[in-house]
């Protein structure tokens, strides 16, 4: 059974930094692209960063230069490191996996986690 669990959520100010991880299960992390969205309520699932099971990254423009997605295979773990957040950033965050990376749609991603709150405060 693939499995996503994040952590590292929490209440920032404005300028500040947060880290999130996503522990996969092991199923999971066979998949070739790991991702990171953000959902507001009332707003559809944004994309914000992608990585194939090279390294290769992606990042959306919203979050391009602040924003580092990282994976450890060896570990199963995906992380996203956030700087310089500012109170649009205020989101559930989700980390998703699927087999191939193609782009930012969230139905392109099979697997996905439970989210974690992150709240920046002006």
């Amino acid at each position: 059974q693939v499995q996503l669990v994040e952590s590292g959520g929490g209440s920032v100010q404005a300028g500040g930094s947060l880290r999130l991880s996503c522990t996969a299960s092991t199923s999971a992390f066979r998949t070739d692209c790991m991702g990171w969205f953000r959902q507001v309520p009332g707003k559809e699932r944004e994309g914000l960063a992608t990585i194939d099971r090279d390294g290769d990254t992606v990042y959306a423009d919203s979050v391009k230069g602040r924003f580092t997605i990282s994976r450890d295979n060896a570990k199963n773990t995906l992380d996203l490191q956030m700087t310089s957040l500012k109170p649009e950033d205020t989101a559930m965050y989700y980390c998703a996996a699927t087999f191939v990376c193609l782009n930012f749609r969230p139905t392109s991603f099979r697997f996905w986690g439970q989210g974690t709150q992150v709240t920046v405060s002006s």
